[in-house]
Order: C-alpha cells, then sequence, then structure tokens
C-alpha cells in the first residue's frame, strides 16, 4: 500500500472517533520514526492524533503509554490525553515550538531542570505494574532480535555486546527514579512560559543517567556543555564517578539507538523514514562519543 494511501485510511479512521465537535480539517504531522501522527481541527480547538501499535520487538506497549501520558498531564509535563482507544490517541494540540539539538544547547539549565522534576514527581502519578527500562538489557534483547531477523548487522553484535558491558560496568549506582528514556530533541517543547515532554513509548523506571545521557548525547552536547547540563541536573559540584559515567552512558544511549533502527530496519516501515540511513548517523555518532570517552578514562572496545 502506497504511503498516500496509508495516509488516507488513516484519515478515514480519524473522521470516524466520535470525540469530534463538528467539520474537521486534517494535515498530516511530519517527524515520527515509528508512529504517524496527525493535527485535527474541530470546532472545539486543535488536537493530535497518534498512531501506533504494540511493538514487542522495542518492549513498546500501548497500554503503559497511554497510562504514562495521562500520568504525566496529571503531574503537569505533558498535554491532556482526552480520547483514546486501541492503535490511537487524541491528545490536547499545545501551540509550542518543538525543540532541536540547537535549542536543547541554549536551554540545556531548563532541560536539566524539566528532568528532575519529571523523575522526582512522575512516580506519585504512575499506576499499575512497573515497568522498569535498562539500557544495557535493551541493547541484549535487541541483539537476540537482530540475530532471529538474520541483520545485516550480525557480524557486528559481539562487539557492541562486549561495550554494552564494558559501559554498564562504568555506571555508578543512583537512585531509581521514573523516567522518560528516549529524550530526542524533538520529545521536547516549549510554549514560551514552560518545557513539555511528549511521546511516552519507553518510560518506567530507570536509571536517571540514561536521561541526562540520551538528551545530552541526541543533541549534541559537547563535554562542557553536557557538565554543566549535569551539574544543573545535580545541583552542584560534580564526582568523576557521576562524569565517568555519562560518558559512558552517552556512548550507551547512540548504541541503543542505532540497535533500535537496526530492529526497526527488519520490522518497522514509517512513511519517510530512512532506517539504514539513521542506523549509520548513530553508529557515526556512537564512535565520536566513544573516541571522547577512551580518550578521557582509557582505551576500551569501539
Amino acid at each position: 500500500m502506497s504511503d498516500l494511501a496509508i495516509s488516507t485510511s488513516l484519515e478515514d479512521r480519524i473522521a470516524a472517533l466520535p470525540c469530534w465537535n463538528g467539520a474537521l480539517e486534517i494535515c498530516g504531522l511530519k517527524g515520527g520514526l515509528s508512529n504517524q501522527s496527525f493535527l485535527v481541527a474541530d470546532a472545539s480547538g486543535r488536537h493530535v492524533v497518534r498512531f501506533g501499535t504494540d511493538y514487542p520487538f522495542h518492549q513498546v506497549y500501548r497500554t503503559r503509554e497511554l497510562m504514562t501520558a495521562r500520568a504525566a498531564h496529571e503531574a503537569g509535563f505533558a498535554p491532556k490525553v482526552e480520547y483514546a482507544e486501541p492503535g490511537v490517541m487524541v491528545s490536547a494540540f499545545l501551540d509550542a515550538k518543538t525543540f532541536s539539538g540547537s535549542d536543547v544547547m541554549a536551554e540545556r539549565e531548563r532541560v536539566a531542570l524539566l528532568l528532575r522534576r519529571f523523575h522526582k514527581e512522575m512516580p506519585r502519578h504512575v499506576s499499575g505494574a512497573g515497568f522498569m527500562f535498562w539500557p544495557f538489557h535493551v541493547v541484549r534483547d535487541y541483539a537476540r532480535t537482530l540475530e532471529a531477523g538474520n541483520s545485516r548487522m550480525i557480524p557486528e553484535l559481539a562487539r557492541y555486546l562486549v561495550l554494552a558491558e564494558e559501559l554498564e560496568t562504568a555506571q555508578t549506582p543512583l537512585p531509581i527514579v521514573f523516567a522518560h528514556n528516549d529524550l530526542l530533541p524533538s520529545n521536547i517543547l516549549d510554549d514560551g512560559e514552560k518545557l513539555w515532554l511528549i511521546d511516552f513509548e519507553y518510560a518506567g523506571f530507570s536509571t536517571a543517567m540514561f536521561d541526562l545521557a540520551g538528551a545530552t548525547s541526541n543533541a549534541g552536547l559537547n563535554p562542557e556543555q553536557s557538565e554543566e547540563f549535569l551539574a544543573a541536573y545535580f545541583g552542584g559540584t560534580l564526582s568523576p564517578e557521576i562524569r565517568r559515567s555519562l560518558a559512558a552512558m552517552q556512548c550507551a544511549s547512540l548504541l541503543r539507538e542505532a540497535m533500535w533502527s537496526m530492529t526497526s530496519e527488519l520490522y518497522l516501515n514509517a512513511p519517510g523514514a530512512d532506517y539504514v540511513g539513521y542506523t549509520a548517523e548513530n553508529l557515526t555518532r556512537l564512535q565520536e562519543a566513544l573516541d571522547h570517552y577512551n580518550s578521557v578514562y582509557g582505551k576500551h572496545t569501539s
């Protein structure tokens, strides 16, 4: 089925949802690597419609995403979920700017403080079984999935697993928090007064360091900017162990993102998504992060 036919089919499904008030204007939103979203206007205002099914190969389950989105709204971090049914979620539209990497760089202290509040306050609002997100388990699970799916990257998997084990060993113990775990710049919005978070597919109890590493590495912050981000989050002087933990987790974040893309090459086909190119981009950035890590902390597998 062509991208146009898929879009038309989804627009028909949008029109059939029982949550609208009057005539609709429907416009596709760009940017999703695994889901499709639309901006919909009716007599009551503007809304975002997000389509997505369970992706067991990515450990993504929509009932958990929906619960987290509702909890994040209750806690003041996300727009209101206005309607949901299996495979679709309708949220209030925020008149806000979608962040780029340069925005995260410029607003790194604000983003760090947003994450500190999110990590501290979200556990009071989430419900149901506590999902655990540990990035090194995710990498190991992706390796099994890639091998079973006869991925083109099979010759590299053993090297990735050795690297993941070394990066895991470099982590310093931190309290368990409720984390976002997918901090691409585009998942941060700014309405001019406050910052918001969206897209909670991977949210769960985790180490704060993965969010801190994801936010800084995905936005391309340099080591000095990353340390400023970290100091804002922790509110003080950084220990050598925390610095090393961040540098290692930045590598782990990029490895996980690259293996996410390798797995998506096998199982996803979002309109306009170039998973092979995204894999290559993240592997390049991983090597750059490893070069920095090795230069500061000694030679490790790369």
